[in-house]
Protein backbone atom coordinates (compact mmCIF):
# COMPACT_ATOMS: atom_id res chain seq x y z
CA UNK A 1 0.00 0.00 0.00
CA UNK A 2 2.67 2.51 0.92
CA UNK A 3 4.72 2.03 -2.28
CA UNK A 4 1.53 2.62 -4.33
CA UNK A 5 0.79 5.84 -2.47
CA UNK A 6 4.36 6.96 -2.96
CA UNK A 7 4.05 6.45 -6.71
CA UNK A 8 0.79 8.47 -6.83
CA UNK A 9 2.00 11.31 -4.60
CA UNK A 10 3.77 13.39 -7.31
CA UNK A 11 0.64 13.14 -9.51
CA UNK A 12 -1.59 14.32 -6.64
CA UNK A 13 0.72 17.24 -5.89
CA UNK A 14 0.75 18.30 -9.55
CA UNK A 15 -3.05 18.17 -9.69
CA UNK A 16 -3.36 20.24 -6.51
CA UNK A 17 -0.90 22.77 -7.91
CA UNK A 18 -2.88 23.06 -11.14
CA UNK A 19 -6.13 23.56 -9.22
CA UNK A 20 -4.54 26.27 -7.07
CA UNK A 21 -3.09 28.05 -10.09
CA UNK A 22 -6.44 27.86 -11.86
CA UNK A 23 -8.18 29.34 -8.84
CA UNK A 24 -5.71 32.22 -8.68
CA UNK A 25 -6.18 32.87 -12.39
CA UNK A 26 -9.95 33.01 -12.00
CA UNK A 27 -9.60 35.35 -9.01
CA UNK A 28 -7.27 37.69 -10.89
CA UNK A 29 -9.57 37.66 -13.91
CA UNK A 30 -12.50 38.60 -11.71
CA UNK A 31 -10.55 41.52 -10.28
CA UNK A 32 -9.38 42.69 -13.69
CA UNK A 33 -12.88 42.50 -15.12
CA UNK A 34 -14.47 44.50 -12.31
CA UNK A 35 -16.07 47.70 -13.68
CA UNK A 36 -14.14 50.87 -12.93
CA UNK A 37 -15.84 53.31 -10.57
CA UNK A 38 -13.48 56.17 -11.40
CA UNK A 39 -15.28 59.18 -12.82
CA UNK A 40 -13.56 61.52 -15.25
CA UNK A 41 -14.05 65.16 -14.27
CA UNK A 42 -16.69 66.87 -16.38
CA UNK A 43 -18.89 69.93 -16.52
CA UNK A 44 -22.31 69.17 -15.08
CA UNK A 45 -24.16 72.42 -15.72
CA UNK A 46 -23.66 75.87 -17.26
CA UNK A 47 -26.78 77.84 -16.25
CA UNK A 48 -25.32 81.16 -17.44
CA UNK A 49 -22.40 82.48 -19.46
CA UNK A 50 -19.82 83.69 -20.17
CA UNK A 51 -18.03 80.50 -19.06
CA UNK A 52 -14.87 79.05 -20.59
CA UNK A 53 -12.67 75.93 -20.56
CA UNK A 54 -9.01 75.65 -21.51
CA UNK A 55 -7.64 72.10 -21.59
CA UNK A 56 -3.84 71.70 -21.26
CA UNK A 57 -2.15 72.67 -24.51
CA UNK A 58 -5.43 73.74 -26.13
CA UNK A 59 -7.18 77.03 -26.84
CA UNK A 60 -9.93 78.37 -24.63
CA UNK A 61 -13.46 77.38 -25.67
CA UNK A 62 -16.97 77.99 -24.38
CA UNK A 63 -17.94 75.68 -21.51
CA UNK A 64 -20.77 73.24 -22.16
CA UNK A 65 -22.54 70.63 -20.04
CA UNK A 66 -21.06 67.15 -20.43
CA UNK A 67 -17.62 68.36 -21.50
CA UNK A 68 -14.82 66.12 -20.20
CA UNK A 69 -11.97 67.73 -18.25
CA UNK A 70 -8.45 66.72 -17.28
CA UNK A 71 -5.87 67.65 -14.68
CA UNK A 72 -4.49 71.20 -15.12
CA UNK A 73 -7.58 72.38 -17.00
CA UNK A 74 -8.26 76.11 -16.54
CA UNK A 75 -11.86 77.19 -15.96
CA UNK A 76 -13.04 80.78 -16.15
CA UNK A 77 -16.29 82.68 -15.76
CA UNK A 78 -17.20 86.32 -16.19
CA UNK A 79 -20.14 87.98 -14.48
CA UNK A 80 -22.89 86.64 -14.60
CA UNK A 81 -21.39 83.32 -15.79
CA UNK A 82 -21.64 80.20 -13.63
CA UNK A 83 -20.86 76.50 -13.97
CA UNK A 84 -20.93 73.29 -11.94
CA UNK A 85 -18.16 70.68 -12.20
CA UNK A 86 -18.02 67.04 -11.10
CA UNK A 87 -14.57 65.88 -9.95
CA UNK A 88 -15.43 62.33 -8.88
CA UNK A 89 -15.26 60.64 -5.45
CA UNK A 90 -18.29 62.69 -4.43
CA UNK A 91 -16.53 66.03 -4.98
CA UNK A 92 -18.27 68.82 -6.85
CA UNK A 93 -18.07 72.58 -7.03
CA UNK A 94 -19.75 75.61 -8.52
CA UNK A 95 -17.91 78.73 -9.60
CA UNK A 96 -19.23 82.06 -10.79
CA UNK A 97 -18.80 85.77 -11.34
CA UNK A 98 -15.31 86.92 -12.33
CA UNK A 99 -13.63 83.66 -11.33
CA UNK A 100 -10.75 81.52 -12.51
CA UNK A 101 -9.40 78.21 -11.21
CA UNK A 102 -7.20 75.26 -12.15
CA UNK A 103 -8.10 71.60 -11.66
CA UNK A 104 -5.62 69.54 -9.64
CA UNK A 105 -5.25 65.85 -8.88
CA UNK A 106 -6.86 66.06 -5.42
CA UNK A 107 -8.67 69.39 -5.54
CA UNK A 108 -8.65 72.77 -7.23
CA UNK A 109 -6.65 75.96 -7.11
CA UNK A 110 -8.82 79.07 -6.96
CA UNK A 111 -6.93 81.88 -8.69
CA UNK A 112 -9.66 84.46 -8.13
CA UNK A 113 -13.40 84.78 -7.68
CA UNK A 114 -16.01 82.69 -5.88
CA UNK A 115 -16.51 78.95 -5.44
CA UNK A 116 -18.78 76.70 -3.42
CA UNK A 117 -17.43 73.17 -3.02
CA UNK A 118 -18.90 70.12 -1.35
CA UNK A 119 -18.55 66.39 -0.85
CA UNK A 120 -21.65 64.36 -1.63
CA UNK A 121 -23.38 63.01 1.49
CA UNK A 122 -22.39 59.38 2.01
CA UNK A 123 -19.22 59.62 -0.08
CA UNK A 124 -15.99 58.10 1.22
CA UNK A 125 -14.33 60.49 3.70
CA UNK A 126 -10.84 59.05 3.19
CA UNK A 127 -9.48 61.93 1.11
CA UNK A 128 -10.51 65.53 1.81
CA UNK A 129 -11.48 67.97 -0.91
CA UNK A 130 -8.83 70.70 -0.96
CA UNK A 131 -9.38 74.18 -2.38
CA UNK A 132 -6.10 76.04 -2.61
CA UNK A 133 -5.43 79.78 -2.98
CA UNK A 134 -2.28 81.88 -2.74
CA UNK A 135 -3.26 82.79 0.81
CA UNK A 136 -4.52 79.53 2.31
CA UNK A 137 -5.87 76.05 1.62
CA UNK A 138 -9.29 74.89 2.81
CA UNK A 139 -9.85 71.16 3.37
CA UNK A 140 -13.30 69.64 3.72
CA UNK A 141 -14.75 66.18 4.42
CA UNK A 142 -18.50 65.74 4.14
CA UNK A 143 -18.78 69.51 4.11
CA UNK A 144 -20.03 72.47 2.07
CA UNK A 145 -17.71 75.47 1.90
CA UNK A 146 -17.88 78.87 0.20
CA UNK A 147 -14.68 80.73 -0.68
CA UNK A 148 -14.31 84.19 -2.20
CA UNK A 149 -10.92 85.54 -3.21
CA UNK A 150 -10.64 89.06 -4.63
CA UNK A 151 -8.31 92.05 -4.42
CA UNK A 152 -10.45 93.36 -1.55
CA UNK A 153 -10.84 90.32 0.68
CA UNK A 154 -10.38 86.60 1.25
CA UNK A 155 -13.39 84.84 2.78
CA UNK A 156 -14.06 81.23 3.82
CA UNK A 157 -17.55 80.30 5.04
CA UNK A 158 -18.69 76.86 6.24
CA UNK A 159 -22.27 76.25 5.17
CA UNK A 160 -22.20 72.94 7.02
CA UNK A 161 -19.57 70.68 8.55
CA UNK A 162 -15.97 71.22 9.57
CA UNK A 163 -13.56 73.21 7.40
CA UNK A 164 -9.84 73.25 8.13
CA UNK A 165 -7.96 76.28 6.80
CA UNK A 166 -4.16 76.36 6.71
CA UNK A 167 -2.58 79.67 5.77
CA UNK A 168 0.54 80.00 3.70
CA UNK A 169 2.45 80.99 6.81
CA UNK A 170 1.42 77.79 8.61
CA UNK A 171 -1.43 79.03 10.81
CA UNK A 172 -4.39 76.66 11.14
CA UNK A 173 -8.02 77.49 11.75
CA UNK A 174 -11.06 75.24 12.15
CA UNK A 175 -14.49 76.44 11.10
CA UNK A 176 -17.78 74.76 12.00
CA UNK A 177 -21.25 75.25 10.52
CA UNK A 178 -22.14 78.94 10.22
CA UNK A 179 -18.62 80.26 10.84
CA UNK A 180 -16.48 82.33 8.52
CA UNK A 181 -12.84 83.41 8.28
CA UNK A 182 -12.32 86.81 6.68
CA UNK A 183 -9.14 88.65 5.75
CA UNK A 184 -9.54 92.26 4.58
CA UNK A 185 -6.77 92.53 2.00
CA UNK A 186 -6.95 96.26 1.26
CA UNK A 187 -6.26 97.15 4.88
CA UNK A 188 -3.52 94.55 5.06
CA UNK A 189 -1.88 95.93 1.90
CA UNK A 190 -1.84 99.43 3.31
CA UNK A 191 -0.13 98.14 6.45
CA UNK A 192 2.33 95.96 4.56
CA UNK A 193 3.31 98.72 2.13
CA UNK A 194 4.95 100.55 5.03
CA UNK A 195 7.06 97.48 5.84
CA UNK A 196 7.99 96.01 2.47
CA UNK A 197 9.96 98.02 -0.08
CA UNK A 198 8.63 97.92 -3.64
CA UNK A 199 5.35 96.18 -2.70
CA UNK A 200 2.94 96.17 -5.64
CA UNK A 201 -0.82 96.48 -5.35
CA UNK A 202 -3.17 93.53 -5.69
CA UNK A 203 -2.87 89.78 -5.37
CA UNK A 204 0.55 89.60 -7.05
CA UNK A 205 2.07 91.28 -3.99
CA UNK A 206 1.30 88.32 -1.77
CA UNK A 207 4.61 86.47 -2.00
CA UNK A 208 6.00 84.26 0.72
CA UNK A 209 7.55 87.13 2.67
CA UNK A 210 4.45 89.32 2.74
CA UNK A 211 2.01 86.46 3.46
CA UNK A 212 3.86 85.76 6.72
CA UNK A 213 3.08 89.28 7.87
CA UNK A 214 -0.67 89.04 7.34
CA UNK A 215 -2.75 89.30 10.51
CA UNK A 216 -5.57 86.75 10.66
CA UNK A 217 -8.54 87.14 12.98
CA UNK A 218 -10.08 83.93 14.38
CA UNK A 219 -13.26 82.48 12.79
CA UNK A 220 -16.52 84.15 13.75
CA UNK A 221 -20.12 82.94 13.65
CA UNK A 222 -22.36 84.97 11.38
CA UNK A 223 -25.91 86.02 12.40
CA UNK A 224 -28.60 83.59 11.25
CA UNK A 225 -30.49 86.33 9.41
CA UNK A 226 -27.33 86.97 7.40
CA UNK A 227 -27.02 83.24 6.65
CA UNK A 228 -30.68 83.14 5.57
CA UNK A 229 -30.15 86.10 3.25
CA UNK A 230 -27.09 84.44 1.71
CA UNK A 231 -29.02 81.22 1.18
CA UNK A 232 -31.82 83.06 -0.62
CA UNK A 233 -29.64 85.27 -2.82
CA UNK A 234 -26.48 83.24 -3.51
CA UNK A 235 -26.02 82.73 -7.28
CA UNK A 236 -23.95 79.62 -6.52
CA UNK A 237 -26.80 77.96 -4.60
CA UNK A 238 -29.76 79.06 -6.68
CA UNK A 239 -30.55 78.93 -10.39
CA UNK A 240 -28.90 75.62 -11.35
CA UNK A 241 -30.69 72.72 -13.05
CA UNK A 242 -30.32 70.59 -9.92
CA UNK A 243 -30.68 71.50 -6.28
CA UNK A 244 -27.46 71.59 -4.28
CA UNK A 245 -27.02 68.05 -2.90
CA UNK A 246 -26.13 69.21 0.60
CA UNK A 247 -28.96 71.76 0.88
CA UNK A 248 -31.00 69.58 3.30
CA UNK A 249 -27.92 69.30 5.53
CA UNK A 250 -27.42 73.08 5.44
CA UNK A 251 -31.05 73.67 6.41
CA UNK A 252 -30.78 71.18 9.27
CA UNK A 253 -27.41 72.42 10.54
CA UNK A 254 -28.25 76.13 10.51
CA UNK A 255 -32.02 76.01 10.95
CA UNK A 256 -32.61 77.79 7.65
CA UNK A 257 -35.30 77.52 4.99
CA UNK A 258 -34.20 77.28 1.37
CA UNK A 259 -36.15 79.24 -1.26
CA UNK A 260 -38.43 77.34 -3.62
CA UNK A 261 -36.64 76.22 -6.84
Amino acid sequence: MLPALAKQLPHVIRQAGLLQAGGMLLLCSAVWLQPSHAVQPRIEDVPAGPAFVQLPGASEVNARAGQALTNNTLLRTNQPGRMQVLLGNGRQFRMGGDAQLRLGSSGVELLKGSIIGWIQPGASPLNPFRIKTRLATASIQGTTVFIEYTDEHFKVFSWEGTVTVETRSGQRFTLTSGQQLVLALQGQMARLSDRLDGLQDGLSALDTASSRLLIWDPPQSIPMDDAQRRLETSPLINGFSRTLETLPVIERELGLTAPNP
